[in-house]
């Protein structure tokens, strides 16, 4: 893998240098990112996707077990440089890993071609919410997410009731899936260095069945109205004489709510 004076050799030689805009921090601690592929268990011939490969210093560590990577890059000059790097080793989709109504954009769907595969990538920031969500709920052929996302998100990702962090993507992904901390990193790790914190987790999807959920995409819509209203009082949003679940009453607030309370929830409709 990929030193920090490789990095930077590799921006220069193609008149690059880190765009803040698109969340260009690039980890270059290579324990780091061995121990990412390590706690994602990749075997050979294993499908993955990459989003975000940037210079291509995860790529080589996953290429290097074996596994089929589909590597998503949104700047068209470091897709230059992981083409050059990988060529046919890897299978690169140029553009946003994101399409329309919460779906992987076309290119990255047709890559996959709808087998099962796991997400390993040092996530840009701007998307990991969404795309974490978007996996869990619309692709279940995706077996698990190792990501390195922002501290922030890991943090919300495991709050608890009654805590400011505590919203729509705890409840969505506590519902849909078993989140551990695989490490936390500093700023130092990275090349620029960030402002905030980052953590690496793991997220392995489990079935909804478990907690009663019949359909994953009516259940994220729900959540995600309810926390629109996170302030009011559940006899509000839903009218006083509502009959509700056990354990709920109509003076909470969605906030107070546990994530199993929340889905028994979700079989009353959300009014417009």
């Amino acid at each position: 893998m990929q030193t920090l004076t490789q990095i930077r050799a590799l921006l220069d030689a193609h008149g690059l240098k880190p765009r803040h805009r698109l969340g260009q921090n690039f980890l270059h601690d290579k324990n780091l990112l061995r121990r990412l592929i390590e706690a994602a268990g990749i075997t050979p011939g294993e499908l993955v996707l990459e989003v975000g490969p940037g210079t291509g210093t995860l790529t080589e560590g996953l290429v290097a077990c074996g596994a089929e990577v589909v590597a998503c890059e949104i700047d068209p000059g470091l897709a230059a440089i992981v083409r050059e790097g990988l060529g046919a080793r890897v299978q690169l989709v140029e553009g946003d890993c994101l399409g329309r109504g919460r779906r992987l954009a076309e290119a990255v769907e047709r890559a996959l071609a709808r087998r099962p595969f796991t997400l390993v990538a040092n996530l840009p920031y701007q998307v990991a919410s969404t795309l974490i969500v978007t996996l869990l709920v619309q692709y279940p052929a995706c077996h698990g997410q190792f990501v390195t996302i922002q501290r922030e998100v890991a943090d919300r990702l495991a709050a608890t009731p009654g805590t400011k962090t505590y919203g729509a993507l705890t409840v969505i992904v506590g519902a849909l899936a078993e989140v551990s901390v695989i490490a936390r990193l500093g700023p130092a790790c990275f090349w620029p260095r960030p402002t905030v914190g980052s953590a690496m987790v793991a997220i392995r999807p489990r079935s909804p069945a478990e907690h009663g959920i019949e359909s994953p995409a009516t259940m994220a819509t729900f959540v995600t109205a309810l926390f629109g209203r996170r302030r009011k009082q559940l006899g509000t949003i839903f009218g006083r004489d509502t009959r509700w679940p056990p354990g709920i009453t109509g003076d909470l607030r969605p906030d107070a709510l546990s994530i199993d309370q929340i889905v028994a929830l979700s079989c009353l409709s959300m009014p417009s």
